[in-house]
């Protein structure tokens, strides 16, 4: 007879919390542990001897990584996961991650211990120095600012009832980030055994558009004459992904990818105008912004003073962000993916004039393959070493073509050369600019999908944020194959290229000694990545990168073992 399914007996709050967040479908906790561990550690021991089925627990050598790890596995899997940090410091160092997942909206039950609260006789009290020193009136405002919902574990027996209500308003629309703090002596009491094993008792509110606002906006589209869709954060799934590309040409709307960190549509669809939509928005009578934080430069492109402007998205205001003023006429609010259908859905019941149309289309697909025919000319220019950004990114689209691949891109491989064409292919850093994201989000990606082949493109300061020699050890330990190109240019390029665009023409636009951007002399990166036994190299000559990137997708591969590719790039500047 098959084994009968374990009830959940009493366990020490530090162990009933793994059994919780398993019937809450998590798969992983991705911890970084401490002196308030202790009831976890021989919490999680006991719940094993018991038989309970557990997430699987991941010791993280950096706080920062294992908060990124945790959303690139949202990324690529759709379930949210859980973190476990120690006390006001671990929380501390996490808390760019946060600010990072609040901004992309990813969900996630972060975690933290406190400080025991008694200094003497209670189990769990205060024993060593560090319990004075780490104690603060409001440990949580390190990350209240960017989670969703906080609290603190008061008592044991609401372990079933507190982790609910994290999961679900967690993900809830607008998803994001929530935050608990254990202290340690409610961790080291007993949980009554009620609802450990059950999935939440709450359902997560998924909200959806006004009906009127949905038949508004289809008919504003329909009827437009010079529309435009500008969208960041992808199409939310695979169905939406296609769906839309169908849209798009059947309706001849142009997309702009401006600033995306993932895919709409493919790169080489023929409504897919590229990440400049300057020209085409000045002109648009009607424009969808699809989830997008900023979806123009509102100083460069003064709209049409008729043009009416429909936000999509889980919040299509930004609702918590202080100041964003992008005209918003028409909302839309719900997840992108059944927001999307339902708006495709109600403009398949409105007349189409293809007679209109179809010199539209015709014009927009010129117009993208033009753009197209630029940027492969301005990246095949980049080749002589030392090479371009763009080079490297024309490359590597070429050798993942026709593969189930993602590309982590954090300052790295810019978007346009790419020629990606799948849902869930890309994704660039957050907009909060939280640097370090790539690498860990990779193996976050790689751990929620072992056969995708995974890819961490990273300017040489972005690989330094990542703390590397953390990330190669997690990747070696969890044998998770990602593949990082270090595009090493020796310098914070974003931050010069900030400087420059500010002062057009001034003196860092003439300066080859900019001061604060220079990382000279660079590091060997290659034996940071070797003390982890990755397969690595250098690449200096562009003509050498293609034959590079064969081997490393062989080693990655085959040997299912992890790359690094140090890869010289030129540096910005007049000489």
């Amino acid at each position: 007879m098959p084994e009968e399914s374990h009830a959940p007996e009493a366990l020490s709050a530090g162990g009933a919390m793994f059994g919780k967040l398993k019937a809450l479908g998590v798969d992983y906790v991705f911890t970084n542990s401490g002196t308030d561990f202790p009831p976890i550690i021989e919490g999680l021991l006991e719940a094993r001897q018991k038989g309970i089925d557990l997430p699987v627990p991941v010791t993280v050598p950096h706080e920062h990584a294992a908060v990124g790890m945790a959303h690139g596995y949202y990324q690529v899997s759709g379930r949210a996961q859980t973190v476990m940090l120690h006390t006001n410091v671990g929380l501390s160092n996490g808390a760019t991650g946060a600010i990072n997942a609040w901004c992309d909206q990813i969900p996630m039950i972060l975690m933290s211990g406190r400080t025991p609260v008694t200094e003497k006789s209670r189990f769990g009290a205060r024993t060593v120095p560090i319990g004075w020193g780490q104690e603060m009136f409001d440990q949580t405002a390190l990350v209240r600012e960017t989670t969703k919902w906080d609290y603190e574990l008061r008592f044991p027996e609401q372990v079933a009832e507190l982790f609910d209500r994290a999961w679900a308003i967690s993900n809830s629309t607008p998803k994001g980030p929530v935050y608990l703090s254990l202290p340690r002596e409610v961790l080291c009491e007993q949980t009554p055994p009620g609802g450990l094993d059950q999935p939440s008792s709450m359902a997560p509110v998924i909200t959806a558009p006004d009906r009127a606002a949905l038949a508004r906006a289809a008919e504003l589209l329909a009827g437009a004459k010079s529309p435009l869709i500008i969208s960041q954060r992808g199409a939310g799934s695979a169905e939406a992904f296609s769906a839309l590309a169908q849209f798009v040409e059947d309706w001849a709307i142009p997309l702009s990818h401006y600033w995306a960190n993932q895919l709409s549509i493919p790169l080489s669809h023929p409504m897919q105008v590229g990440v400049n939509p300057e020209a085409l928005l000045a002109e648009a009578d009607v424009v969808l912004v699809i989830n997008s934080l900023a979806p123009w430069w509102p100083d460069k492109v003064p709209l049409r003073e008729d043009a009416t402007v429909i936000q999509m998205g889980p919040d299509p205001l930004f609702s918590r962000t202080p100041v964003r003023n992008f005209p918003a006429g028409l909302t839309l609010a719900g997840e992108t993916a059944p927001t999307l259908m339902a708006l495709i859905e109600a403009m398949a019941a409105l007349p189409r004039d293809e007679a209109a149309l179809a010199p539209r289309r015709r014009k927009i697909a010129a117009l993208a393959a033009a753009e197209r025919r630029r940027v492969v000319a301005e990246a095949e220019r980049g080749c002589a070493g030392p090479m371009s950004k763009e080079w490297v990114s024309l490359c590597l689209g070429r050798a993942i073509k026709g593969r189930k691949a993602s590309v982590f891109q954090e300052l790295g491989c810019p978007l346009s050369p790419l020629d990606l064409e799948d849902h869930n292919s890309y994704f660039q850093e957050p907009h909060s600019g939280g640097l370090g994201w790539g690498l860990p989000a990779a193996l976050g990606a790689q751990l929620a999908d072992r056969e995708r082949l995974v890819f961490a493109t990273m300017g040489d300061g972005s690989y330094m944020f990542a703390n590397p020699t953390a990330c190669h050890q997690v990747a070696e330990a969890l044998e998770l194959p990602v593949i990082t190109l270090v595009l090493n240019n020796e310098e914070w390029g974003a931050v010069r290229h900030s400087v420059e665009g500010l002062y057009k023409g001034g003196r860092a636009a003439k300066s080859n000694d900019v001061p604060l951007t220079s990382l000279r002399p660079s590091p060997d990166f290659t034996l940071t990545a070797e003390a982890s036994r990755a397969y690595t190299e250098t690449v200096t000559d562009g003509h050498d990168l293609p034959a590079a990137l064969d081997r490393a997708i062989r080693v990655a591969t085959e040997e299912k073992r992890q790359v690094l590719l140090n890869i010289a790039i030129a540096r910005v500047g007049p000489g």
